[in-house]
């Protein structure tokens, strides 16, 4: 077979419903190198703060629906929906939902 469907549903989140939700979809898609993953956050919620220094993946964040921070090393970028961001692997980055509703976020990733 020449494809690969999943959603979230088919994978458990990573982080508590409280906080919204985070699904990896990579193993479900199969992918050999591209990771891509649905991430919600309610509102106040935040991702962990990270970097990709050590494994050298890019990422991008496009957001679904809402509005989020993304706190840089030396800057904050703000993304409202449709909005996409691409970062650097060295590059720090944490998401912040500092919004009054829960954000909705696709991220993709995969070694430069």
């Amino acid at each position: 077979m020449g494809y690969e469907t999943a959603a979230p549903t088919d994978v458990d989140s990573v982080v508590p419903d409280e906080y919204g939700g985070m699904w990896f979809l990579k193993d479900a898609l199969d992918t050999e190198q591209l990771g891509f993953t649905v991430l919600e956050l309610e509102p106040d919620g935040k991702g962990k703060e990270h970097d990709h220094e050590t494994d050298g993946q890019e990422e991008i964040y496009y957001v679904v629906e809402g509005e989020v921070d993304v706190d840089l090393a030396d800057e904050t970028v703000t993304l409202s929906t449709d909005d996409a961001l691409r970062l650097d692997p060295e590059e720090t980055r944490q998401i912040h939902n500092h919004g009054d509703k829960r954000a909705k976020l696709v991220l993709a990733g995969a070694p430069r």
